[in-house]
């Protein structure tokens, strides 16, 4: 890919740049201590100063400063040049890519400013919202996202209270998602008070709010009433891990997404998604768009591009049909349909093979004869 290889020519300017840096940086010191050493020298009122000099001189000569800096000089200007070489095989006109399609103003605003909100940007989402002359488009959201990041920001101060609060009010619906986010908090929060060595406070905890999941969590609970042993000292127990920070940023991206799962939000902002997807996509798209060009093909009408555009599987969210017999991907006129044997063409191929219905065939994957009313349509 274009973007890739761009990376990677970006990346050998600044290793060769970084390089460039440090073997001037070694010559500069070079020079400027055999001055110093000069100085010294010619301070003092034994020394010769015409012989100091000329010492300096040899000595300056010989480190050859120009020589020694030309030669890393000369490698970051080839690295820059083959970078300038990469950029200019990206095609910057990406409006060859774009298809005309009608949005909702509206809607496109307010993903826009959903994205400032979940991001924390509350002040951003507000002026782009007044910009925009839509006040009431995302209300309801960042208050949502306001409370979200106000219990974020409180557990950054080691402040477990708002998200144990939000836990416990929403407990039936994080155990009808199968998340365990309420133990895990409860899980810090005894390891805090443990740490600070308070062992009748941590048991105290313990039997409180553990009970609840010892039914699923034993292991987990025993290895923690261990941990009793090493009050005020966990850090030189057998437990140790317990206090790595990374415990925290698991239980933090477990609060971000059950939240907004709870509130019907995706846990990536879709315009993020989006836009990275678009970036992956494009490389190609631009490609074929210039062989349609240079065809005086016109693709604004295709319902579907004629070369597969793909994409990391974390930008896949449907299921796609594709028919083994006509090789077209299924839409909404010509549905997948499964046949009684379990193989599953597009209606349109068993339309084709069954003469509209009016005969059985032999499937083409199995020597079932199938009935083309007896097929059922699949939904993805």
């Amino acid at each position: 890919m274009e973007l890739n290889s761009i990376k990677d020519a970006f990346d050998r300017v600044a290793k060769k740049q970084k390089l460039s840096c440090c073997k001037t940086q070694e010559v500069i010191d070079q020079v400027i201590q055999e001055i110093e050493t000069a100085w010294e020298m010619m301070c003092s009122t034994a020394s010769d100063h015409n012989l100091v000099l000329a010492e300096l001189k040899k000595m300056l000569n010989d480190i050859a400063p120009l020589s020694q800096i030309e030669g890393t000089q000369k490698e970051l200007n080839i690295a820059l040049s083959k970078c300038l070489k990469a950029l200019e095989k990206l095609n910057p006109d990406i409006s060859k890519a774009y298809r005309n399609e009608e949005f909702d103003a509206h809607t496109v605003n307010h993903i826009i400013a959903s994205h400032f909100y979940r991001q924390g940007l509350f002040e951003v989402g507000d002026c782009f919202i007044n910009e925009a002359k839509e006040p009431d488009a995302a209300v309801a959201i960042r208050s949502l996202f306001q409370e979200m990041y106000q219990i974020l920001e409180a557990m950054k101060g080691r402040n477990l209270e708002p998200a144990l609060k939000w836990a416990t009010n929403n407990s039936d619906k994080l155990k009808e998602n199968g998340s365990d986010l309420q133990l895990k908090l409860h899980h810090l929060q005894f390891v805090e008070i443990l740490q600070k060595g308070s062992r009748d406070e941590a048991l105290k905890y313990a039997r409180m709010h553990f009970v609840p999941f010892a039914g699923n969590h034993m292991s987990e609970i025993q290895k923690l009433m261990g941990c009793l042993l090493w009050a005020g000292r966990l850090e030189q127990s057998p437990y140790a891990e317990v206090l790595s920070p990374t415990n925290w940023d698991i239980v933090v991206e477990e609060l971000t997404r059950q939240f907004c799962n709870l509130m019907g939000q995706s846990y990536e902002s879709p315009l993020s998604v989006t836009i990275a997807a678009g970036v992956q996509g494009l490389p190609p798209l631009l490609k074929f768009m210039t062989v349609m060009a240079g065809k005086k093909q016109e693709w604004q009408s295709m319902k579907q591009l004629p070369v597969p555009v793909e994409l990391d599987s974390e930008f896949q969210f449907h299921s796609i049909f594709v028919c083994p017999v006509s090789k077209e991907q299924s839409t909404d006129d010509n549905p997948p349909m499964m046949m009684t044997c379990g193989h599953v063409l597009c209606k349109q191929s068993i339309n084709k093979m069954s003469k509209n219905s009016t005969k059985s065939f032999k499937c083409p994957y199995c020597p079932s004869d199938i009935d083309a009313g007896q097929c059922r349509q699949l939904y993805f």
